[in-house]
């Protein structure tokens, strides 16, 4: 698939469902529709980053596309810290202008085409195939890696997963990383919501990395690791992230993004050195997430849906049996709206995904209508 052949954004076709979902008055609720359909932040940015960002805007000068010193040093410290991987330098990571452009890119940086394979998971975030259709490769929805064609010359990792929450254990990490060397190919790792750990054991247990020694012991080769901001410190705006791993490749990224002018801004770069050293607010917006999920998961169950994996992430995933589109549908009638499956590959065309990203006020009144609506069935 060349770029002009590109499909159309997905979301275009959910307007007439949020156009029915705002004249949708159900059960007497005047109060309009709750979008859980995009998991975009509506907590306030925590006042320590802001204060970065406004004590950094004499930014006069170009910034460093690999990052200031500061801010290379803080993404090391906190994979070790938070991660619980040791050993990261300043060469072994690269802060990228939000996560997305990184994964739309990364197949052509890393100078894939015509033949090669792109391999992401089956319930997958839409951008991991369309990076492959830039860079003019084929790409291939497999969660099994004995499935991995020869051809393969990236894998896309996901944990925990968008849209389905799936987390990856070691092992499964370890078996993936295992055949990426068998195969020659690169290996990415989309971890974004890492610190949202839900079910057992990974309400207690750390979310693990492609990066931790438990999976490729001392041997970073080919192996990355990406990771936002967005979501821990409601920096979606600020567009802060960064990838890390093997040095070899993050040289390689770097020199094409030094070509083709990549940098993030200086403010933003020290804004995130100070989100970085802060646990507490990731902590704190942790908890929200926590007690909307709490309220929104029975309601969706009462109201006949079943939720699938979920056991990490900002999302629902959850079917009535149904086609997806008939769900999106029942659900604006509510005022209610939600992501279809189909938006995230054809093999689960009877989910639906739901967001906590919305208020909490939102959020009860989502959980209000459904119970509603379940006791009526």
């Amino acid at each position: 698939m060349a770029l002009q052949e590109l499909p159309d954004y997905p979301w275009d076709l959910m307007a007439p469902y949020a156009e029915r979902a705002r004249s949708a008055v159900p059960f007497g609720d005047t109060t309009g529709i709750v979008d859980l359909s995009i998991g975009s932040p509506v907590d306030p940015t925590p006042g320590l980053i802001r204060d970065a960002l406004a004590a950094a805007t004499d930014a006069h000068a170009y910034p460093l596309t690999v990052g200031t010193p500061a801010l290379r040093e803080a993404i090391a410290a906190w994979f070790e810290r938070r991660r619980g991987v040791p050993g990261l330098t300043v060469e072994n990571v690269l802060p990228t202008i939000g996560s997305k452009e990184l994964v739309a890119l990364l197949p052509f940086l890393l100078g894939l085409g015509e033949g090669d394979v792109v391999v992401h998971p089956r319930a997958a975030y839409p951008t991991y195939a369309i990076g492959a259709a830039i860079a003019g490769a084929t790409a291939l929805a497999s969660d099994d890696p004995a499935e991995w064609p020869e051809r393969t010359r990236l894998i896309w990792l996901n944990s925990p997963g968008n849209p389905d929450g799936r987390i990856l254990s070691v092992d499964e990490l370890r078996a993936a990383v295992a055949r990426a060397r068998e195969l020659g190919a690169y290996l990415a790792s989309d971890e974004c919501y890492a610190e949202l750990g839900w079910d057992e054991p990974w309400d207690a247990e750390r979310v693990p990395s492609v990066l931790d020694p438990r999976v490729i012991g001392d041997d970073r080769r080919n192996i990355l690791a990406v990771y936002s901001l967005s979501k821990q410190s409601n920096l979606a705006g600020y567009r802060a992230a960064f990838v890390a791993g093997c040095r070899t490749v993050i040289a390689r990224l770097v020199n094409v993004r030094k070509h083709a002018g990549l940098m993030l801004p200086a403010p933003l770069q020290a804004a995130m050195v100070a989100a970085l050293a802060d646990d507490h607010h990731v902590a704190e917006q942790k908890e929200r997430y926590r007690a909307r999920r709490e309220l929104l998961k029975p309601a969706l169950e009462s109201a006949g849906f079943r939720i699938d994996r979920s056991e990490g992430g900002l999302y629902l995933w959850a079917t009535e049996g149904r086609d997806a589109w008939e769900s999106i549908g029942r659900l604006a009638d509510l005022g209610i709206l939600a992501g279809p499956g189909h938006f995230y590959g054809v093999h689960y065309p009877e989910h639906v995904r739901l967001s906590l990203t919305a208020t909490d006020e939102r959020v009860a009144a989502a959980a209000s209508r459904l119970r509603a609506f379940g006791d009526s069935l």
